[in-house]
């Protein structure tokens, strides 16, 4: 699986603008081939900071993805940001779930069972 996270710093006056766009784009690129999912989250301190997650089943569908024309919009809202977009991209080999959270847990309270 791979992972990519964009960070989005937004003009100030520019970000109902690019939120629209983010909200456009997600809507069509959740449904491409191999996309696992693909959200928009707000920072907290900063409202004009997106950070735009994506999960892909393969890296072949990561990189039909960054050659569509829904990736060029993105990259197409340069003028409208106070920085260039920073992308990150993750490779992940292994995944686990809430059982290991809780075989995690289980194993804490045999060794501190007060904790």
């Amino acid at each position: 699986m791979n992972v990519v996270r964009a960070i989005i710093r937004v003009l100030p006056e520019k970000h109902k603008e690019v939120l629209q766009t983010l909200i456009f784009m997600t809507t069509l690129t959740e449904n491409e081939k191999g996309c696992l999912s693909y959200g928009i989250y707000g920072d907290i301190e900063d409202e004009n900071i997106f950070n735009l997650i994506s999960e892909w089943e393969t890296r072949p569908h990561l990189n039909r993805h960054m050659r569509s024309d829904r990736f060029s919009v993105l990259l197409g809202t340069k003028s409208l940001l106070s920085e260039p977009i920073k992308i990150q991209i993750l490779t992940v080999s292994n995944t686990e779930g809430m059982e290991a959270v809780d075989t995690i847990r289980k194993k804490m309270k045999r060794i501190f069972p007060a904790a």
